[in-house]
């Protein structure tokens, strides 16, 4: 991995988001035999080999960069519901309070064009309108919205927009991985529907931006949420330069994901699921699916940019999920994920936050997952 330079963070505040404020890093003999006093000679006696202990300084981490805003905190979904403006806060009090270095960057819109480079023309209009109107869920699915969701659903697919020019980025103080602390989550809006407690779909939009913006030929998106990423799955379906591989529970919402479901015509083949039951943890996703059915399947592929949709309902105790991941199972996730980055996409890593209703579970998840980040190669 290409280590690089990078500046100090700057601290951001507001809005109850907890900043990253006071994480400032800078990359800125002789023997002496005895003397004998008789005249017969002594046998030579032979000296105790010292064992030679090598000390090693252990590596600091290195940066990763972090895309997220206060404004991620305005999409209001409602009181009690779990995709709450809470998880945003709740991970960043965890960051802060975390010795992991970050390059803090700041989001931007996506454009129009952006968006409907994975949704159809008619969604995007009626999103607008549902959004505009003041409706309090939209007309295509179970996505609650409030005022402010066309802005700031906007903002996050352009975070990630953001974090892809940064991987791909020759500057000097860039870095080759990053963590989007975005909201509202995206795997399940479809082409043509928003549902699932998402508007656009975040991820995707970031891999229609790599190939279109920064020449990127094969991405590989994979997503250990425990719901099936329908959305992304269904926009790349036919699609062969985008393999897009889900490990989830099923049966268990949005119904879909079934180890039939490959991809179609040019696609065929580059959609891969893992459907797992309830009570799966480490044996069933990361040694079964990961390692062994997505290691299996990929090796042919090659992407020039390795994506990882970051849903953390996979962790054990949360709300919204039966699974049994622990905070060590992310992090192992994630070090086979970069080790695969490492293959042929030099090394760069973008990953986007998508599920995770337990605060305490989704924090201390997403804390492991990103210091495995920051990992040194």
């Amino acid at each position: 991995m290409k280590r690089r330079r990078f500046l100090a963070d700057s601290a951001v505040t507001g809005a109850g988001m907890v900043g990253l404020g006071g994480l400032s890093l800078v990359w800125t003999g002789c023997s002496n035999p005895d003397q004998e006093t008789n005249t017969m000679e002594k046998e030579p006696q032979s000296q105790p080999e010292i064992e030679q202990v090598t000390e090693t300084t252990p590596q600091k981490l290195q940066p990763v960069a972090l895309i997220s805003d206060e404004r991620y905190l305005h999409h209001f979904p409602g009181l009690g519901h779990p995709e709450s403006p809470a998880r945003a806060a709740s991970v960043m009090k965890a960051f802060n309070a975390s010795d992991i270095p970050f390059r803090r960057l700041e989001p931007r819109h996506a454009s129009m064009e952006e968006i409907r480079s994975c949704h159809t023309a008619e969604y995007v209009k009626t999103a607008v309108l549902d959004i505009e109107a003041g409706k309090s869920m939209l007309s295509t699915g179970d996505t609650h919205i409030s005022e402010d969701s066309l802005d700031v659903a906007l903002l996050a697919a352009g975070g990630v927009c953001v974090a892809v020019d940064e991987v791909f980025s020759a500057d000097a103080a860039s870095v080759d991985r990053a963590f989007c602390v975005v909201r509202p989550p995206g795997h399940h809006a479809e082409a043509n529907k928003g549902m699932g407690f998402c508007v656009f779909g975040n991820i995707a939009v970031g891999a229609r931006y790599a190939q279109s913006k920064h020449g990127a030929e094969r991405v590989l998106i994979v997503d250990w949420d425990v719901h099936h990423g329908n959305g992304t799955q269904d926009i790349f379906y036919d699609d062969p330069s985008v393999f897009f591989f889900s490990s989830h529970q099923s049966p268990w919402y949005p119904g879909t994901g079934d180890a039939n479901e490959t991809g179609s015509g040019k696609g065929e083949g580059t959609t891969l699921n893992a459907p797992l039951a309830s009570g799966s943890g480490r044996a069933e996703v990361f040694e079964q699916a990961f390692r062994q059915q997505l290691r299996n399947a990929v090796k042919d592929f090659k992407p020039d940019l390795v994506m990882i949709s970051a849903g953390f309902d996979s962790r054990i105790d949360d709300p919204l999920g039966q699974f049994v991941l622990e905070d060590q199972d992310f992090t192992d996730l994630t070090l086979f994920m970069r080790e695969l980055a490492h293959e042929t996409a030099g090394g760069r890593v973008v990953s986007v936050l998508e599920g995770g209703y337990n605060l305490d579970g989704l924090a201390a998840a997403a804390t492991a997952h990103v210091r495995a980040l920051a990992e040194p190669a």
